[in-house]
């Protein structure tokens, strides 16, 4: 009986099978996920479409300058993660690491960004609530309560993005560990690909929040 590579588990047949096997579990983990982000973004199309002023007023609370650094941030972290697979594949141990860094402290500065307009929202009381109360002075025909549908799906599609990002620095570290150490080899490094689909699949997703949810009212001179 043919003895098994130490990366080779025991109930695969060969390689090839275990990497297979893995990226399609991993490609019907992101299924699911668009699935679930799909429903916010159906709920954000149906209650957009019913109030769109109120969804303007809302949008005209968020700071541009903020959502356009983070989705530079990441679309800069898109590469660097692209670059540490392409590293892992042609056998190239320290850059792996060195691209698993820089794709981790993009990250952490998403994150930061995101922190402090989650802090801006909660001093200015525009978390929905029994202390919600925005400054919409511009626009006084929209009712209070459909802008809290505005920032009540803000808070759900961005948290749950930022879940998914926390989720991700945790992985990108647990991979930094397993680098360092040599764990990866261009036989062998389907952990940092995978990996990669997972980041590339944020990333989108935040490309297709900060249109929806920031540049709302652009066209009116914001």
């Amino acid at each position: 009986m043919a003895s098994h590579s130490v990366t080779l588990r025991h109930h695969f047949e060969n390689a090839e099978q275990q990497k297979d096997a893995s990226t399609i579990g991993m490609w019907m983990f992101l299924v699911t996920e668009i699935m679930f982000f799909g429903g916010l973004f159906m709920a954000y199309i149906a209650y957009r479409g019913a109030y769109p002023e109120a969804f303007a007023a809302g949008s005209e609370k968020l700071n541009i300058v903020y959502g356009t650094i983070n989705t530079l941030v990441l679309i800069c972290s898109s590469l660097t993660m692209a670059m540490a697979v392409h590293s892992a594949a042609v056998g190239k141990k320290k850059m792996i690491v060195l691209f698993l860094i820089l794709t981790l402290i993009l990250g952490g500065v998403f994150l930061g960004i995101k922190a402090v307009e989650y802090h801006d929202k909660y001093v200015g009381h525009e978390i929905p609530g029994v202390n919600f109360h925005p400054e919409i002075d511009g626009h006084p025909n929209v009712a209070v309560q459909n802008v809290s549908l505005y920032f009540a799906l803000y808070f759900g599609m961005t948290g749950l993005h930022a879940m998914h990002m926390i989720v991700g620095v945790g992985m990108i570290s647990f991979l930094i560990f397993k680098a360092s150490r040599g764990a990866y080899t261009a036989e062998w490094h389907t952990p940092v690909e995978l990996f990669g689909l997972y980041w590339h699949f944020v990333d989108i997703v935040w490309i297709f929040l900060f249109p929806l949810l920031y540049l709302i009212d652009l066209h009116q001179g914001r």
